[in-house]
């Protein structure tokens, strides 16, 4: 019970947001500018720069590989099934050969055998880089795209998911190849070791050391913010708006449901990555069953109006206007919160998958290209489709993720009254594992930075945890801009990595893929 009258604690919560909101305003405009600057093309069509190259990186390394986004597809899937477990630990590492760097920057030649060593196993690695891309952007960023770029943007954010496998699978490639196996077996790394490391062997050891830690402040604050505030924040105003708004038990409680939520992240995080892993493997595979069922449901509720709905993603999609409002709807919105949620090109989902037990870089690389496709070529795009069948769009102006959520919500409530309650449940727990693996990432950042011992990492979990309660409780505005910026910012170092070091990755998968011939 609060000792404070009402009015009085209303106008001091008031008064401190505003100056939370004004505090970030004033520092850190110029970054949030920087990152989101905009290239104009024509009068009306500007592209911030970082989703450009992000599109850009994904075409390059799509043709560059040849279409491994489509031609290696069912080898990535035979790999999560275990169809290649019996070549693992059959030869010495690939690795033993690479030139790595101590954490002093020397350079020295790890010889030795990796075949059994990592955390966790390819599909846990997979179910814990997806708990931190399915999130908020996979339900309200969704509705954005669509809300702005119209029916055909569900077309350009499928051909962008399609595109981004192929960065995810040339960062996650780097993040075995270039890991750190410390003490006790347990793994670092992460594009902190592929830029040090892999810059280091071309003899660009300063360049690579900057970028490399670069990446790991950006990676820190992408934890504290997109990956922890954002996603604590937006489960609450779920929840409360489902649990009806100002008559809530929960309405301006925004600290009590982050307590509770920062218990049970705390929990897990606690354990370290075979923890997080655990309870990904099965939380992920459950929730996204959930969603679909539910998107399922509707469609078919709706199913007279499939033919039409197709229509309007197509003609839209290849229309003057449908092409100039599909990519601005899924480049700059759809795109932009697709990236946000699969992140290809971001390099935070190579931290987890750095973990997994293998013997070959490649096939963990395959595995994470696997990321994009359920991300959103799947997810998302039954969001966008239960969006369009439900007739939604006529009249909807979402701009934001407040909007989104509730476009998404009334969505789903067309096809059954109860639905808006599955969603919320959704919601809630594409935000817990969108903690907990984020959470995995900043301490890996956190640990490049300030040293791997027990009470740095503690201290990050620490300031993890109480981050949720104030994201639960804060009013956002700038600072949701800055936590998108910080995640987008990593992009930079990591992009510029992944161009240098893909020859490395070719000849990783080449080795791979010879292995799986002589059987």
């Amino acid at each position: 019970m609060n000792c404070l009258p009402s009015k009085l604690h209303l106008q001091l919560q008031t008064g401190l947001d505003e100056k939370i909101n004004q505090l970030f305003a004033a520092y850190t405009t110029w970054f949030v500018d920087l990152i989101f600057y905009q290239i104009p093309f024509t009068d009306q069509i500007k592209i911030p720069w970082v989703l450009l190259m992000l599109f850009l990186g994904a075409l390059a390394f799509t043709i560059y590989f040849k279409g491994i986004n489509l031609r290696l597809f069912k080898t990535a899937i035979r790999i999560v099934r275990g169809k290649y477990d019996h070549l693992e630990g059959t030869t010495p590492s690939l690795q033993a050969n690479t030139v790595h760097t101590t954490e002093e920057g020397d350079v020295v030649n790890t010889l030795r055998n990796e075949a059994q060593q990592g955390e966790v196993s390819k599909y846990q690695a997979l179910s814990s880089a997806l708990a931190g891309t399915l999130g908020l952007g996979n339900v309200a960023g969704v509705a954005v795209a669509v809300s702005i770029g119209g029916a055909g943007a569900t077309f350009w954010m499928v051909v962008s998911g399609l595109l981004a496998m192929a960065s995810k699978f040339v960062e996650c490639t780097l993040g075995v190849k270039y890991r750190d196996i410390h003490k006790g077996g347990v793994v670092y790394g992460g594009p902190m070791f592929y830029l040090q490391r892999g810059f280091a062997e071309k003899g660009w050891l300063k360049t690579g050391r900057f970028l490399a830690i670069s990446f790991a402040i950006l990676c820190v604050g992408g934890s504290l913010g997109g990956g922890n505030m954002f996603q604590a924040n937006q489960a609450f105003k779920m929840v409360e708006f489902i649990t009806g708004a100002n008559e809530s038990f929960l309405h301006q409680r925004g600290w009590l449901f982050g307590i509770i939520l920062a218990i049970l992240v705390g929990i897990v995080i606690i354990g370290g990555i075979k923890k997080i892993a655990n309870v990904a493997d099965k939380l992920v595979p459950f929730m996204v069953v959930i969603y679909i069922i539910a998107s399922l449901s509707v469609i078919i509720i709706f199913y007279k109006n499939i033919p039409h709905a197709l229509y309007e993603i197509f003609h839209g999609a290849f229309t003057a206007s449908g092409i100039a409002g599909g990519v601005m709807g899924s480049m700059i919105q759809g795109f932009k919160r697709a990236s946000f949620s699969n992140e290809a090109g971001i390099g935070s989902a190579s931290i987890a998958h750095s973990t997994a037990k293998t013997n070959y870089p490649a096939s963990e690389g395959l595995v994470s290209l696997l990321e994009p496709f359920i991300d959103t070529v799947v997810v998302c795009t039954m969001t966008a489709l239960v969006i369009v069948i439900s007739n939604q769009l006529q009249g909807s102006n979402a701009t934001s993720f407040e909007d989104g959520v509730l476009l998404t919500s009334r969505a789903f409530q067309q096809g059954i009254s109860w639905f808006p309650y599955v969603l919320t449940l959704s919601v809630c727990l594409f935000a817990f594992c969108t903690l907990i693996s984020w959470s995995y990432y900043g301490v890996q950042a956190w640990a490049y930075l300030f040293g791997r011992s027990k009470l740095s990492e503690n201290t990050f979990k620490f300031i993890f945890c109480l981050c949720i309660v104030i994201g639960s409780a804060a009013s956002f505005g700038a600072v949701c801009d800055f936590s998108d910026a910080m995640i987008f910012g990593m992009m930079v170092p990591n992009m510029i990595g992944l161009f240098v070091l893909a020859p490395q990755v070719k000849q990783e998968l080449q080795r791979y893929l010879q292995r799986i011939k002589e059987g």
